[in-house]
């Protein structure tokens, strides 16, 4: 009997038992929650995997499919190293996994901005006035974000809505809003046409958004391939188990296997970032 065989399904066990008590304790604090609010002292009780379930899905870790995953590898190849290698997987696929979150976060926030630019010279082409026309349009879109009530505090009691708008550019994504701080600062200076400077500053954002779609459609083929080339490593080993080589047992029960599972591993990694970099640079040089 192989001796990782035990260690591997003991490993199992306790990523199991984690897992439960990591639902549990989300449960209980729920309803530590409703307590403290004053609410229901009672709660239907979903079922374990409804709770494993809702968790993922609510608190955004997907990550944590690394350790099933890794647990399905070490139970057929009898080590515990996939388990190891699952439990390094899940801090580096759950940062990768919020930089994407916050890119899209990003993005969303640019389009609000350039929705509120549109909004607010369409009511000023209606005939109301700047400040009714802000709050008609940050109602309608949100672009004003995180910062909305400092802004409409400022223009409702006539305080500084171009300082305030500076302040709400400084998210992520809202950098477009500097421009309606500057329009919004020449209307009140010089009296001049601020429907029209937010008109030419929607114009000048959507351009500016098309511009990076249509690198990123460029740019989706270089993609794929960073994404094939990190499949080919899967692919080989599940040929090799077509033909009967049974390479999970080689690379994790034979002095040589591990070898070229290191060997392998940092020169895969290596050439991911390699390609990341090469395509980041075609973004960087694109925009």
């Amino acid at each position: 009997m192989n001796p990782w065989g035990p260690a591997a399904y003991a490993a199992m066990v306790c990523a199991g038992l984690a897992a439960w008590l990591l639902v549990g304790w989300e449960q209980g604090l729920r309803r530590a929650r409703l307590v403290v609010a004053g609410g229901a002292a009672e709660e239907v009780r979903p079922a374990p995997w409804e709770r494993l379930r809702d968790l993922v899905r609510e608190r955004g870790r997907p990550e944590w499919w690394c350790l099933p995953v890794a647990g399905v590898v070490a139970v057929l190849g009898e080590s515990v190293i996939p388990l190891v290698i699952g439990a390094v997987a899940v801090p580096v696929v759950g940062r990768r996994l919020r930089a994407r979150e916050l890119k899209r976060a990003r993005e969303s926030r640019g389009e609000r901005v350039i929705a509120l630019c549109g909004a607010v010279s369409g009511e000023l082409r209606a005939g109301s006035q700047p400040r009714q026309a802000l709050y008609v349009a940050a109602a309608d879109t949100g672009g004003l974000g995180a910062a909305e009530a400092e802004v409409l505090a400022a223009a409702r009691f006539g305080g500084d809505v171009p300082t305030a708008l500076y302040r709400a550019s400084r998210e992520p994504g809202a950098e477009g809003l500097v421009g309606v701080a500057v329009c919004w600062q020449l209307a009140v200076e010089s009296g001049a046409g601020l429907a029209a400077g937010l008109e030419r500053l929607e114009a000048a954002l959507r351009a500016e958004r098309e511009r990076r779609e249509l690198l990123r459609a460029r740019l989706s083929g270089a993609w794929s391939t960073v994404g094939l080339l990190a499949l080919l490593p899967v692919v080989g080993v599940l040929i090799g188990s077509a033909m009967g080589a049974d390479p999970l047992r080689v690379l994790l029960h034979t002095p040589l296997g591990l070898g070229c599972l290191v060997v392998g591993g940092v020169l895969e990694a290596a050439g991911l970032l390699w390609a990341r970099r090469i395509v980041r640079g075609g973004e960087g040089e694109g925009a």
